[in-house]
């Protein structure tokens, strides 16, 4: 069975991988209606959403613990679809403040997966052939591997280590048991590391990309070692989008690109392919300096992704042209806040 999406509620949509996902639904759904719930917190900008020109587009500015906004919602725009991308994300953030992780990730997940619970099957009296609601997870839920250790598939033991993974393990086990319990039409996917256009600047890649724009420091945490693999965020689009469409209800997916790179090696290229783009008097190479590891840095995440390839989907973006569209992005937004500053 094939699953046609009419009606869609996106949270954090505002965010990195939200907003490419709105992007990405605008071309190949352009008949869905498309509601953007996002509270605007710091990694959040309306700015990535000034292009779309969807005509059956809406933006609301709201808290996802907000369950009488989410009821609202739900009623006013008739969603059949939830795809909740909205979570506090960064590992580091996590280690000095958890709070926000718990509140936003766990509490949030609950609000959300209680509305669609009452507004899907009580009202809508839907089944999965006409609602679903799918949940956007992580592989840091799968705990770290080892450098002989084989790719992590779905049905391995969850070993978050940080406050980040240990809150989105805890989200995972409640779609898990609202579909089990109450037969909630439910999909997960987890992605590897993602990377492309709209990314935090505090991620690796963004921070390693205007660390040698802005000639300061590349900081590598360690001895850069630590391995992860890379997928350009519009594969993984096309990959949630797969598994809304063709995704059997209750399972789980790897979306990954079987692109490991260590954050030293991966600095190198980074500086290589800028020094092509945008070449420096200095190889900006010479910026990169090791800093004091993270605590609890996890070695190495790596997925298995044979089984979402066997519903046909394969990850498309080669990883040079994704850094080159990366790095091109950064470029020109670097550029224009130059421009403006020098404007005002």
């Amino acid at each position: 069975m094939i699953y046609h999406p009419k009606h869609i509620l996106i949270t954090g949509g505002a965010g990195f991988i939200g907003a490419n996902f709105i992007y990405y639904l605008e071309k190949h759904l352009p008949e869905c209606t498309i509601v953007n719930l996002d509270a605007l917190t710091y990694a959040a900008s309306l700015e990535h959403l000034q292009k779309v020109s969807h005509p059956s587009y809406h933006f609301v500015k709201g808290n996802i613990c907000d369950k009488p906004l989410i009821e609202t919602l739900l009623k006013k725009f008739n969603i059949d679809t939830i795809v909740h991308f909205a979570a506090e994300s960064h590992v580091d953030r996590s280690i000095n403040t958890p709070d926000n992780f718990i509140q936003t990730n766990l509490v949030g997940t609950f609000t959300l997966l209680e509305a669609a619970r009452h507004y899907f099957l009580n009202e809508k009296k839907g089944t999965q052939e006409n609602c679903r609601f799918h949940h956007v997870s992580t592989d840091e839920v799968f705990g770290e591997l080892n450098e002989s250790d084989p790719l992590t598939t779905e049905n391995d033991p969850y070993r978050p280590n940080s406050p980040y993974s240990a809150s989105k393990a805890g989200s995972d086990h409640l779609v898990r048991a609202y579909q089990h319990t109450y037969h909630l039409p439910c999909t997960l996917t987890h992605c590897s590391n993602n990377y492309g256009p709209f990314q935090h600047s505090e991620k690796f890649i963004p921070t390693v990309i205007n660390a040698c724009l802005k000639n300061k420091i590349i900081p590598i945490y360690g001895d850069g070692k630590n391995k992860r693999d890379w997928l350009y965020v519009e594969d993984h689009c096309s990959g949630i989008l797969h598994i809304l469409r063709h995704g059997i209800i209750g399972e789980n997916y790897n979306i990954g690109s079987m692109n490991e790179w260590s954050n030293l090696d991966l600095s190198y290229f980074i500086c290589h392919t800028l020094n092509k783009i945008s070449p420096s008097p200095l190889s900006y190479e010479k910026q990169i300096q090791f800093v004091t590891d993270r605590l609890g840095h996890d070695w190495r995440y790596a997925l298995s992704i044979k089984k979402i390839q066997s519903l046909g989907w394969e990850p498309k973006i080669s990883f040079e042209t994704g850094l080159k569209k990366t790095i091109e992005y950064y470029i020109r937004h670097t550029l224009n806040k130059h421009t403006d500053k020098l404007s005002s």
